[in-house]
């Protein structure tokens, strides 16, 4: 098996299930969020319309990777979000600290934090519209 590279995140990602600080996201809103990551940026989509869009960089370690994104354009224009990524075939998960400039410490989302936890699936066949 070959090693995980940056262009693995390539392509367009649909949440199967979100939480942000314990709570988790309705199962009707999560199907409406997909993320597109394109080896010059990222754009998250809510009902098809973009509402985030900007750069990013991994940093790829055995365990997980480190990933931060710095909004361009929409909700997260002028924030830099650090986070971690875990990548197994089509599967993908991202916990991201909403504030602060180090990444959570684990894949979870407990009360009281701002840590946003997401799982995704690759979308099959979906075209690249990311920055």
């Amino acid at each position: 098996m070959s090693e995980p590279t940056h262009s693995n995140l390539h392509g367009c990602w649909q949440v199967l299930k979100a939480e942000l600080g314990g709570q988790s996201m309705p199962a009707d809103a999560a199907a409406q969020v997909e993320l597109e990551f394109a080896p010059t940026g990222y754009t998250v989509r809510f009902g098809g319309e973009a509402t985030d869009e900007g750069i990013y960089t991994v940093n790829i370690t055995r365990d997980c990777w480190e990933i931060v994104l710095t909004g361009k354009l929409g909700v997260n224009a002028g924030r830099t979000i650090p986070g971690i990524l875990q990548l197994k075939g089509d599967r993908m998960r991202v916990c991201y600290a909403l504030e602060g400039n180090t990444p959570p410490p684990s894949f979870s989302a407990p009360e009281g934090t701002l840590f946003y936890l997401a799982s995704y699936r690759r979308k099959s066949g979906a075209s690249s519209h990311a920055p």
